[in-house]
């Protein structure tokens, strides 16, 4: 659908984001508030907002591995989703069988690494590994390819994101637009009455976050299941050498939407992880063997999801966070 196409890419930071997506696509603001309501209802689309790099915003971020017995995984997923800065937390096949993202903040009282000893500790977890980032090759959802083979017109390098200082009144905006934004004509001008400040102002406030990179784009953000891609599969490699020519070979491909060179330790030896879109699992599977036979790459695996017990963007600057650590 070319609407979903549209709202995929980044929007523009103007009064009437939506009057720019209808001049595209040959159509009016209200037919596209329109459907965008009705895609929504329909759980296509989770929400258009701005989304924010949290390491950017000085978070300290990973994802975590937990080893769970299968009784006990939704009872640790749901403690683990207490914690504000758990976006994605996903049941996975293997034996490291729930995996979720972290993000904590500078000021944190613990820090990453003990939050995630303590998580593991309470819920008496068999194993865990946190498995940071070192190297981005890709972080793009786009859903719109009929193949999986079908390849990106140009690869943008990923820039390894480094802390930046943020003024009081950044804080708020981020604070105010990391939700779904009105579907309004101006959404942004509820948004800067909300904050008491002028809708000009919010405008110049997002673009000078986005020049910072603290922002990534203004977008939507899609339900894949039901865009039609069901089979979401994690696939995991070994990689002993090349690791860049092949973490950007992967990353070239449009159904790859996220690819990453991770720490390894005793407990997991994947260094490479790409996230595969498709609506068959065996598709996905194919593509894997693929890609393993235009690599020469034979150790690595597909971790398909098998649940989703949390997806939600983390709320950057919110008081929740020290409120969780003063309960843990």
């Amino acid at each position: 659908m070319d609407l979903l196409k549209v709202l995929q890419e980044d929007l523009p930071l103007v009064e009437r984001p939506f009057k720019e997506v209808a001049l595209k696509l040959g159509t009016s603001e209200e037919k596209v508030i329109e459907e965008i309501k009705k895609l929504k209802s329909e759980k296509v689309i989770r929400q258009i907002s701005p989304i924010y790099d949290t390491k950017r915003a000085g978070y300290d971020s990973s994802l975590v591995a937990f080893k769970v017995e299968n009784e006990k995984i939704e009872e640790v997923a749901k403690f683990i989703n207490t914690y504000p800065g758990v976006s994605h937390n996903y049941e996975r096949e293997g034996d490291f069988n729930l995996w979720f993202t972290i993000a904590v903040p500078p000021d944190s009282k613990y820090g990453l690494d003990e939050i995630v000893r303590k998580i593991a500790e309470r819920m008496n977890v068999e194993d865990y590994a946190i498995l940071r980032t070192k190297r981005t090759f890709k972080i793009r959802v786009n859903l719109s390819f009929e193949s999986l083979y079908e390849r990106e017109e140009k690869l943008q390098k990923v820039q390894e994101s480094e802390p930046v200082e943020l003024s009081e009144i950044e804080k708020q905006v981020i604070r105010e637009t990391q939700e779904d934004i009105p579907l309004v004509e101006k959404p942004f001008e509820l948004i800067a009455q909300k904050l008491g400040i002028s809708q000009e102002e919010v405008l110049k406030v997002l673009k000078n976050l986005k020049e910072k990179k603290v922002m990534k784009r203004f977008s939507a953000i899609l339900y894949h299941r039901n865009a039609g891609f069901k089979a979401n599969g994690m696939s995991v490699w070994k990689v002993e050498k090349d690791i860049e020519e092949v973490g950007n070979f992967f990353a070239s491909f449009k159904a790859v939407s996220h690819c990453y060179e991770r720490t390894t330790n005793g407990k997991w030896n994947f260094n490479l992880f790409a996230m595969i879109h498709g609506r068959k699992k065996d598709e996905v599977i194919e593509f894997c063997e693929f890609l393993s036979k235009e690599t020469g790459i034979k150790d690595y695996e597909v971790l398909f999801s098998k649940r989703e017990f949390k997806k939600k963007r983390v709320k950057l600057f919110s008081k929740e966070f020290y409120e969780w650590e003063e309960n843990l």
